[in-house]
Order: C-alpha cells, then structure tokens, then sequence
C-alpha cells in the first residue's frame, strides 16, 4: 500500500509542476482562436514528455529507498553486510565507476540499481536473493546491478522515455485537432476545440501511450543482455551470471515499484511489455557471448 501511495503521490507532483512550468513558458496555450500553433505543442509536448522523465530520474533513488524500506547499509553489522559492500566495490572499482551505495531490503528474490547519475548510484538486493543463492551468484547478480550504472542504463532509459512521452503527447494533439476540424468543417460559429479533439486526444494518449510502453520495454531487454554481459566481464567468465539466471527462473521474483522494473534482475508481465528477456534467452545470449 506504501509503495502504490508513493508512486500516485510521485505523479501527482509530478504533473503539477510540469503543469506550472508549461503555464508559465505559455506552451499550454497551443490552441488558438487561429488554429493550432505547432510551435507552442512542441514546446509543451517537451516540457510533459522529458519533464516526467528527468523528474523522476533526479527523484529514483530517494524513491527507492522509501518504497522499498531500503536498508543503507554505512557500517556493516556483521559478515555478510561486509562481503556485499566490498563486492560492490570491487566491481565499481574495475568498472571505472564511483562506490554506489548498497542497501538490503526485505523481500522476494530480486535487485536492482537506480539513481540519476553513474557516480552516486544504489544498488540493493533482497533478503529472499541472499537467502535463496550461493555467494557466487549473488556476486555476479551484484555485477548485474553495476554493469546496469556503469554503462549508464538508468539515463538512457529516462531519455528513451522522455522522447516516447514527447511523441505521444504531440502527436495525439495534432490527429485531435485534425479530427475535430474534420467533423466541424462545416460548423462556422464554433470556436475553441470540440468534443472530437478531447476524445480523440484521449483514445490516442492511451493507445500511443501502450505503443510507446512496447518500445520503451523492447530498449529495456537490450539493456539487460548488456548487463548480463557486464556481469560476465567484471567476474571473469560468464558461469556465475549464466547460473544465476537459471537459478532465478527457478524462483518467485519480487515486485519492484514501475520505475524501477528497468533496473532489477527480473520483472516484466507480458513478453511485449516485459522490461526484461526470458531466462532462457538470457542464458543463450551469454553463452553464444566472447566471455569465458
């Protein structure tokens, strides 16, 4: 229930400051008494579609933290809270990378890595995955997370939002308007826009929104071949990553919040929608790979 609030509460601002911003660059005044004025949607489109996406980007870790009762872990208590901590350092060391911080959180077997920026990332893992995996799968589930900020995923999948967010607030507009004009061609008294554009823009936020979200999640499985990759370059041969993906397809993964599905080490419902490949096909990307 927490993390439903968190994430309504999150897009309600959201969408009230990108409404505020828009007001003020006087972007949302696109239609007018002469017609649709491009210029003036594209700048809005812009605003709505990288706006959400940078927004939630700069907001992803704390979110996190918040939404999943992530455990930072500054002064490890015992053995294993030091084992992961020097893991992730290792990795982030040889990937070039700042230390992310590290977190526990209680849950299902899954991990996963967020933060707007490379060099001050997160990465936590869950109970259920130290709990259900060998040393050496963890490990290479850890070289997951990193390779994931190491090459940048978290800003990619933000701009490749941002530009999918653009397009179907632009385009839904412009089909709206269109249509509207279609079916008031006739009507010379009328001023303003109809009922054709606001159902129309409507219907097309909804399916260029669902479009966008198979596009968006077809980037996303690209993504993860290439972490599963990194994981296999950081630890020196592909084994550890190859079982631990096996030994995931074997277990219950747990549920991350939508804008953090990207970045997990499993998720996704649906193969269109999923933000990640199925198992096997992970297994068999790393296998045909260069890695040992």
């Amino acid at each position: 229930m927490k993390r439903i609030f968190l994430f309504l509460l999150t897009n309600v601002a959201v969408v009230v400051v990108l409404g505020i911003v828009a007001s003020l660059l006087g972007v949302n005044r696109y239609l007018t008494a002469n017609g649709l004025n491009l210029g003036a949607l594209l700048g809005f489109a812009f605003i709505m579609g990288f706006g959400g996406a940078i927004i939630s980007l700069l907001m992803s870790k704390p979110i996190a933290k918040m939404s999943m009762g992530v455990k930072i872990i500054n002064q490890p208590a015992n053995a294993d809270e030091a084992w992961i901590v020097e893991t992730v350092r290792r990795f982030a060391d040889t990937a070039g990378i700042n230390m992310p911080e590290v977190g526990i959180y209680e849950g299902e077997p899954n991990a996963f890595a967020t933060g707007a920026f490379k060099n001050s990332a997160l990465v936590a893992v869950s109970t259920g995955l130290l709990q259900g995996m060998t040393r050496e799968e963890i490990e290479a589930v850890i070289g997951h997370e990193v390779a994931h900020v190491a090459n940048g995923d978290m800003v990619t999948m933000a701009l490749i939002q941002g530009v999918m967010n653009t397009f179907v607030v632009f385009l839904s507009r412009v089909i709206g308007y269109a249509v509207d004009s279609f079916l008031r061609r006739n009507d010379e008294e009328s001023s303003g826009p109809g009922i054709g554009y606001m159902i129309t823009t409507i219907v097309l936020d909804i399916v260029f929104g669902f479009l966008a979200a198979i596009i968006v999640a077809w980037f996303s499985r690209q993504r993860e071949f290439r972490a599963d990759a990194g994981a296999a370059q950081l630890m020196g041969r592909k084994q550890p990553m190859i079982n631990a993906l096996y030994r995931l397809g074997g277990m219950q993964p747990g549920v991350l919040p939508q804008s953090m599905q990207a970045m997990g080490i499993t998720g996704g419902l649906g193969k269109l929608f999923s933000s990640h490949p199925p198992i096997e096909e992970r297994v068999a990307a790393l296998q045909n790979s260069q890695a040992q």
